[in-house]
């Protein structure tokens, strides 16, 4: 009996003490755990903020990812009504200058005047309507996605596809562009290699449009100004006037209706069409100033970049610029003299250089061979 008494407190004790080793496992496991997980979130802070191919612009892209992710969701179902807010805007200023000022100006202007109004203002309106159409309905030129003998020089990221020279993905159409300028809201289209032209040409000569229609209406603006203080003072004065009260002097003459909306819309037009200018104009001079240099909007950047990652001593050359002149006719497709006037100043759908897929030389500079940043 005894013998089994002691055989049963040994088997207990025995057991007891797997038990408490069992635990000191498990808890030495959690802690472990515990362990890794601490030592992963350490490395992914140290990757993130002393990686060495880290640097400000990674983090505050990260920052502004679900911003980014906004504006191109808005972009993307807004564009069409940004197209919409162009046309009725150029639209209303239009009616405006048809009905307001085109009277005017055939009254009181002598015939040289109105020979050059008619003939400018009508032929900065082709100018406007046939490049803003142009640049909303042509492609702006999309990669091959089947397999080709085509050079590329990476692979984008999100289309899993190669990505020629001068390529890059948009976010709001979900494709790549060959020459990628940038995505334009107002044109709810890409500007890339096949409508860059048309829509500088746009902001071109929408800026001449507005400019000249501010020029032209600004004596107007100012008597339309004048005259929109009087029918306020007149309104004011009529409200303190009672039944019982008679006038000792004779009352301004009231604005009729017509006056009221005429002196209103040349009001509106100046100073939309001055808003206008100044900031399509602003965009304009920058984007000129790309073509010079022979970039577009996302080279521009990719250009600034490079030139601080280059060590000192060496100097960054952008390979795709020929010349300002030589940068000028390749993007307006100039070959001739005559071009100037058939290829810029008129309207033509002639298309751009090359096929935006490689770019070897340009055709009015001297001959190179070009690579890709």
């Amino acid at each position: 009996m005894q013998g089994r008494t002691r055989l049963f407190a040994c088997a207990m004790r025995l057991f007891l003490r797997c038990f408490r080793l069992g635990r000191r496992h498990g808890r030495s496991k959690l802690l472990k755990r515990a362990g890794e997980l601490w030592s992963y979130g350490k490395l992914c802070a140290k990757s993130l903020f002393y990686n060495s191919l880290t640097n400000s612009d990674v983090i505050i892209d990260s920052l502004f990812e679900p911003i980014y992710w906004l504006v191109d969701h808005v972009t993307r179902w807004f564009g069409v009504a940004f197209v919409c807010l162009v046309i009725v805007l150029t639209s209303s200023i239009v009616l405006i200058v048809y009905i307001c000022l085109l009277p005017l100006i055939l009254d009181t202007y002598s015939p040289a005047w109105i020979i050059w109004h008619v003939c400018y203002g009508h032929w900065n309106l082709l100018m406007i309507v046939f490049h803003y159409y142009k640049a909303a309905r042509t492609s702006p030129g999309y990669p091959p996605q089947m397999k080709t003998d085509t050079p590329s020089v990476s692979i984008c990221k999100k289309c899993i596809a190669p990505k020629p020279p001068r390529t890059h993905h948009c976010s709001i159409c979900n494709r790549c562009i060959l020459k990628m300028d940038h995505h334009c809201p107002w044109l709810n289209n890409c500007v890339g290699h096949f409508n860059h032209r048309y829509f500088f040409s746009f902001c071109l000569f929408m800026t001449m449009g507005c400019l000249y229609c501010s020029i032209s209406s600004r004596d107007m603006f100012i008597d339309a100004y004048n005259a929109v203080e009087q029918m306020k003072s007149a309104d004011r004065l009529r409200l303190r006037v009672t039944v019982s009260e008679t006038y000792y002097q004779t009352p301004p003459p009231p604005f009729t209706f017509k006056e009221r909306v005429f002196h209103k819309c040349i009001i509106y037009l100046w100073v939309l069409c001055s808003s206008v200018a100044l900031a399509l104009g602003g965009l304009t001079l920058w984007h000129a100033i790309l073509i010079s240099r022979g970039e577009t909007s996302i080279e521009r950047h990719i250009n600034h970049k490079e030139k601080h990652r280059l060590q000192k001593g060496k100097v960054f050359q952008n390979i795709f610029h020929y010349g300002r002149m030589n940068n000028w006719k390749v993007f307006f497709g100039v070959e001739t003299k005559s071009h100037w006037l058939t290829r810029v100043l008129l309207p033509s759908a002639h298309p751009p250089y090359g096929d935006g897929l490689t770019w070897t030389h340009s055709p009015t500079a001297t001959r190179r061979t070009l690579l890709a940043i």
